[in-house]
């Protein structure tokens, strides 16, 4: 079975994230980045998966600038078999997005694709489910289990109520959850190996696909800093302040 998985370059998680001086987006000039924390669960049950036999082949697909080959080299040295980015400088949305990993999909003839449940930068969490009603295939969304076998994946989700199985006919679509796996850090051997890797390079245009936004960013501001609390000294003054202040209780 070949698979496929997604993965996103984004501002590291541990990057305190700043908004740019002209209101336009967020600081990414010189700031640390690395592959999306639920694309790197993404990666690790792909290769889970190949380890038990279940997948023949782990293809890594990343969108976006010409950087994004790094995300790709970390798929790869974590037990991707090769790359493919789809290059391109427009700012991808999540439709976009859906549209071109729909289209890779069919081009090499995936059985699964993985990705993560969503993006840390951005936190849409559409791209899954638009690229299973692209495509028609079924989906199992924040998947914390998967288990293939006989042409159907078998995949427990965490749900507000608690968790819910579901079983999905292959080819589909599976989204990763934060209590899928933890990713393995890759070796130093790993990553030499992953430099010969092959990467193949394709624009939007060879997959017959227009990136261009549907949506205008007007302006990006930081939350409002939280004002300081009071301190009351009884239940009296804070039932007081509540009703003549705040104006929370009659």
């Amino acid at each position: 079975m070949k698979l496929l998985v997604a993965v996103k370059r984004v501002v590291d998680f541990n990057v305190k994230v700043r908004v740019k001086s002209d209101h336009t987006g967020v600081e990414t000039s010189g700031v640390k980045m690395s592959m999306n924390p639920f694309d790197e669960i993404a990666v690790e049950e792909a290769v889970r998966l190949k380890e038990k036999g279940v997948a023949t082949e782990i293809i890594a697909v990343s969108l976006g600038v010409t950087q994004a080959q790094e995300t790709l080299r970390t798929a790869l040295a974590m037990g991707a078999d090769r790359g493919i980015l789809v290059e391109t400088d427009a700012a991808l949305e999540p439709l976009a997005v859906a549209k071109l990993l729909k289209a890779v999909a069919e081009k090499e003839g995936a059985e699964l694709v993985l990705l993560g449940k969503q993006a840390i930068d951005n936190d849409m969490n559409a791209t899954g489910q638009m690229l299973a009603a692209l495509l028609g295939w079924p989906q199992g969304t924040f998947a914390s289990k998967v288990e293939i076998a006989n042409g159907t994946a078998t995949v427990t989700r965490e749900v507000d109520g608690g968790l819910e199985t579901v079983a999905l006919t292959l080819p589909s679509i599976i989204t990763t959850d934060l209590r899928l796996n933890e990713p393995r850090y890759a070796s130093l051997p790993n990553i030499m190996k992953a430099r010969k890797k092959i990467i193949d390079n394709k624009k939007p245009a060879d997959l017959g696909v227009d990136p261009t936004p549907r949506l205008t960013i007007v302006r990006v501001d930081e939350p409002a800093k939280r004002k300081a609390g009071q301190k009351v000294g009884s239940v009296a003054e804070l039932v007081s302040k509540l009703r003549t202040e705040a104006k929370v209780i009659s």
